[in-house]
């Protein structure tokens, strides 16, 4: 009996307006990182690249240890590497995603302040008849 209560309780959560809000978010908040990371890594990281002499930051690293080839050529050790470009770019990913999540959020506070200035509208004075019928049910009251 403890155990579909349980089950109930947690339908009930999953099911609230604000649970599926915040899984729409994070499923929205997903696909727009990748739109973003994408213009990083393809327009602004290449165009910062130029500025600065022509350097790809996917490729910026800093070699620890050299590969270790054979005689013949073959790899036996790959390179031990800290590739910071990828940091670099994830850093400026994470930058211009967050400025653009404040920027969203901004505008979304101008907008619902908007809606919350708007007054109420008045209700409508009441008709003769409701006003005659109200006078009837005082009196009647009174009686």
């Amino acid at each position: 009996m403890g155990k579909s209560n349980f089950l109930q309780e947690f339908k009930a959560f999953a099911m609230r307006g604000n649970v599926i809000d915040m899984a729409v978010g994070v499923i929205i908040g997903g696909a727009f990182g990748k739109i973003v990371s994408s213009l990083v890594a393809d327009v602004v990281m290449p165009a910062i690249g130029i500025f600065v002499g022509g350097v790809n930051f996917k490729e910026l690293k800093w070699v620890i240890k050299e590969a270790t080839y054979s005689a013949d050529g073959k790899e036996l050790t790959a390179a031990a590497t800290l590739n910071y470009g990828n940091f670099l770019q994830s850093t400026f990913d994470f930058i211009i995603i967050a400025f653009a999540i404040f920027l969203f959020i901004k505008f979304m506070g101008k907008f619902t302040r908007k809606q919350e200035e708007a007054p109420a509208p008045e209700p409508p004075a009441p008709s003769k008849e409701e006003t005659l019928l109200t006078e009837i049910r005082d009196i009647l009251k009174q009686k």
